[in-house]
């Protein structure tokens, strides 16, 4: 009998976690990467680019924020005031100058 050595053609590339943010009909959902990426914070400003249809969300302070519960921001009236109506999961895009991520929807 002869045997054949497996030798793995490449070891893999370290995986980046996937920053996804999930909208649901009331509702912004975080997922774990995000909010590691946005520092864990407790507040959130909402923001809505019609002309590129994507959405900013950054961190804030207690005043002009929308507070965090777990993974949730309530967006029911972001929704409405910007008539936002498609509902998924996306994939966002970090701005470290801004500390900021960008949804294209």
């Amino acid at each position: 009998m002869s045997f054949e050595v497996y030798k793995p053609r490449s070891k893999g590339k370290e995986k980046k976690p996937k920053l996804i943010v999930s909208l649901s009909k009331n509702s912004i959902v975080l997922t774990k990467p995000v909010r590691e990426k946005l520092q864990h914070p407790e507040y959130l400003e909402l923001a809505y680019d019609n002309e590129s249809a994507t959405i900013r969300i950054r961190p804030t302070t207690r005043d002009q924020g929308i507070p965090i519960q777990k993974s949730k921001i309530s967006a029911k009236n972001f929704y409405n005031q910007f008539n936002i109506s498609i509902y998924g999961k996306f994939f966002a895009d970090y701005n470290s100058e801004e500390n900021a991520l960008y949804v294209s929807l």
